[in-house]
């Protein structure tokens, strides 16, 4: 997932892909407790995600505002 690309999506859309990375690394910490998780790099990559969905989201915001 590239910055680039989410700039090109709507504020619902990135709420939605925020929502849906949050619920992800929620399961990923679950299944890491239950020693269950197969690919524990996967959580440092679900927290950049999450980190850059909220930047974009935190642009637009600032772009709106100028605007």
């Amino acid at each position: 997932m590239k910055a680039s690309e989410l700039r090109e999506s709507s504020i619902d859309e990135l709420q939605a892909k925020l929502k849906d990375l949050k619920e992800e690394l929620f399961n990923l910490r679950f299944q890491l407790a239950i020693n269950q998780l197969e690919n524990p790099t996967r959580i440092k990559a679900v927290k950049k995600d999450i980190a850059r969905v909220s930047t974009v989201i935190r642009e637009i915001e600032l772009a709106e505002s100028e605007a």
